[in-house]
């Protein structure tokens, strides 16, 4: 008697099912049970995906709370409004607003920086792109000397490419390691050992350590702004990958940069608890800098506090993707007690503020001063002048140091939006109340590190030897 042919995967392909891991207990029951092709298709039945989810025909109604006060200025809303008009298209969205320091990030579809979109029982890891949780500290160190804070932080914080040699890490703290071994997305070697290595570093573009003085009080304040590093991007890789297989089963045409992982799956579960790891994470990487700098002192801290501007928050089923705006509502950082955070440039102050959830703002602020050209055609502008010359111009009377010892001056002021209209913006939207602001003394970022890459250097030298 000839045996039944046993059911495969390229049947239940033929039958319309894509590729995926319940195919191995579906066939094993199929085929252990000996199921009629008529039994095989109504057992089928429950792994069918409901209908492709289409892409809004027109977007959803976002606000706008930023104004145009140049023709630079119109063409960064046109570019902004263009991409967010994509972006407001995606299936999951609900609502969404954009910041007066609103800048594009990327292909048009892409979230733009600025912009706060709203969707429900989905994360988009797009969203919040790879720097997850970037964020600002602050903390008080009273009276103590603005320039012996300045090179206590300089001998602790570290910027650039890569992380800290092993004789030269800060203590990775057990809850910490326990986290990340807790959760799938976290727990190979790989990231634990670049979230070892990367404690303790603050990265290279717009991050900073500023220092500056109170104007209510005179006290000394120590501000750094990074975010989770080398341990955040493989997290943001890992979670794209995910949420383009959802892309593909739920709603092949949106986007690749606006997938989605749902929060009801394993799989969304799973991404949210890795989140809010690495924003302990984070949180620890602005820690150690902080409290090293305070035991080289020997100063007390008198006050500290933080928040994020690059993030996911939660409230109910919905999920606010806030790609560099500032939290203002209590509900989406509940363990957060102190104001708010807002850099504008180095050579501006940082200003300390909080704030009311309106219709427009959905409660968040900006999170700087943003961009109106790209660091290319801003370095393309100034090209009749020194780079010597631009620095000693735009930070007169301040400390202002590059960790690679190269200045870019694209992250000098003038790369950046008017800080004053930044400001002025935030009172006319209802984006925020100052409560004070720490005047600037000095500031630390990475520089132009890519000048003297190590890369270079030995490529040079291996050129050298082939003579």
């Amino acid at each position: 008697m000839e045996e039944k042919r046993k059911v495969n995967g390229n049947d239940l392909i033929k039958w319309g099912f894509v590729p995926d891991k319940w195919f191995v207990e579906a066939l094993d029951f199929i085929n252990s049970n000996e199921l009629t092709q008529n039994e095989i298709l109504d057992y089928l039945k429950q792994f069918k995906l409901p209908p492709a989810l289409p892409i809004f025909e027109t977007a959803k109604q976002y606000n706008l709370n930023i104004r145009a006060e140049s023709e630079l200025e119109e063409e960064n809303i046109a570019k902004v409004k263009e991409t967010m008009d994509v972006v407001m298209r995606t299936p999951t969205i609900v609502s969404g607003t954009v910041m007066p320091d609103a800048c594009p990030a990327g292909p048009v579809g892409t979230i733009p920086v600025g912009g706060v979109v709203v969707t429900r029982n989905a994360i988009h890891p797009g969203m919040h792109s790879a720097d997850i949780c970037c964020s600002v500290m602050l903390t008080d160190f009273g009276m103590a000397d603005p320039k012996t804070v300045l090179d206590a932080a300089h001998q602790s914080t570290h910027f650039g490419p890569g992380g800290r040699e092993r004789d030269d890490q800060y203590y990775f703290r057990p809850e910490l390691l326990e986290a990340f071994e807790s959760n799938h997305f976290l727990n190979e070697q790989r990231s634990i050992q670049v979230a070892r290595k990367h404690l303790g570093t603050q990265g290279d573009g717009n991050h900073f350590l500023f220092v500056g003085k109170s104007k209510k009080t005179g006290n000394t304040m120590l501000v750094t702004h990074h975010g989770s590093r080398g341990v955040g991007a493989n997290l943001y890789t890992k979670g794209m990958k995910v949420a383009n297989k959802f892309r593909n089963k739920l709603s092949p045409e949106t986007p690749k940069q606006n997938a989605w992982i749902p929060f009801d799956t394993d799989e969304g579960q799973s991404y949210w608890e890795a989140l809010q790891i690495i924003r302990m994470w984070t949180k620890e990487n602005h820690s150690v800098i902080h409290n090293a700098t305070a035991e080289k002192i020997g100063q007390a801290v008198l006050d500290r506090y933080w928040n994020e501007h690059n993030f996911v928050f939660k409230d109910e089923d919905l999920f606010y993707h806030a790609k560099g705006a500032t939290p203002l509502d209590q509900k989406f950082m509940p363990d957060v007690t102190g104001p708010r955070l807002i850099p504008l440039n180095m050579a501006e102050p940082i200003l300390i503020v909080r704030g009311k959830t309106t219709a427009n703002n959905l409660g968040f602020a900006p999170h700087g001063a943003g961009r109106n050209s790209s660091r290319t055609q801003h370095k393309k502008s100034k090209s009749d002048r020194t780079v010597e010359d631009i620095f000693i111009e735009e930070t007169k009377g301040l400390d202002i140091r590059f960790y690679s010892n190269e200045i870019d001056i694209s992250e000098l002021p003038s790369a950046y939006k008017n800080a004053a209209s930044v400001r002025a913006q935030m009172s006319e939207f209802g984006l925020g109340e100052v409560l004070d602001e720490v005047i600037p003394y000095g500031c630390i970022m990475a520089g132009d590190w890519q000048k003297n890459a190590p890369w270079k250097g030995r490529r040079v030298k291996k050129s050298r030897n082939k003579e």
